[in-house]
C-alpha cells in the first residue's frame, strides 16, 4: 500500500466526521441532551486525528498523483492550499471538541458557550471539507472539473480538427 493509497483511506473521514458531527451536534442542541453533545464532541476529535494523518500521506500521494496523465501542478497545488486550511479548522475544532467534552462532563457552566463555539467552527469546517473534498475529486476524476467537455463535445472536436486538416 503506497502514500497515494493510504491517503484516499483516510481522507474521507474527516470530511464525513465533520457533516455528521455537525448534524448530531445540532439535534444534541435542539433536544439539550449533553450525551447527544459528546458523541458530536468525540466525533470531531476522531475526524482531526483523521485530518492528521490525511495531511500526513498528502505529500506522498502528490508525489504519486502529478506523474499521472491529465494531473497538472495547478489542480494539486489547489487541493493542497485548500487541505492546509481544513486541516487548521479541523484541529481548532477537535481542540474545543476536548474541551466541550470535559465541560460536559464537569458540568460547567460554560459548556453551552463552547457547544456554539463548536457549531460555529464545524460549520466552517464543513464548508471547507465540501471544497477539499471536491478539488481532491478533481484530480483523477476529470468529469467533475470546472472546464470538463462530455465525451460527445470531445469526439465533435476531434472531427473538426480532423475536417480543418484535411482541408488544408
Amino acid at each position: 500500500m503506497n502514500d497515494a493509497h493510504l491517503h484516499l483511506v483516510v481522507n474521507h473521514f474527516p470530511i464525513i466526521g465533520t457533516i455528521f458531527g455537525l448534524g448530531i451536534l445540532i439535534v444534541g442542541l435542539l433536544f439539550k441532551n449533553s450525551t447527544t453533545k459528546n458523541v458530536a464532541y468525540f466525533l470531531f476529535v476522531v475526524a482531526a486525528v483523521f485530518a492528521f494523518f490525511s495531511m500526513s500521506t498528502g505529500e506522498g500521494a502528490e508525489e504519486i498523483a502529478e506523474n499521472l496523465p491529465g494531473v497538472t501542478d495547478q489542480i494539486i497545488h489547489e487541493h493542497e492550499e485548500l487541505a492546509e486550511k481544513f486541516a487548521i479548522v479541523m484541529y481548532v475544532l477537535g481542540f474545543a471538541s476536548l474541551i466541550g467534552l470535559y465541560m460536559n462532563v464537569k458540568n460547567n457552566a460554560k459548556a453551552n458557550l463552547i457547544t456554539y463555539v463548536v457549531l460555529v467552527i464545524a460549520a466552517v469546517g464543513v464548508f471547507l471539507a465540501q471544497q477539499v473534498g471536491t478539488s481532491g475529486g478533481e484530480i483523477r476524476h476529470t468529469e467533475i472539473r470546472a472546464n470538463a467537455t462530455t465525451g460527445a463535445d470531445q469526439n465533435a472536436t476531434a472531427g473538426e480538427n480532423e475536417g480543418e486538416k484535411e482541408n488544408e
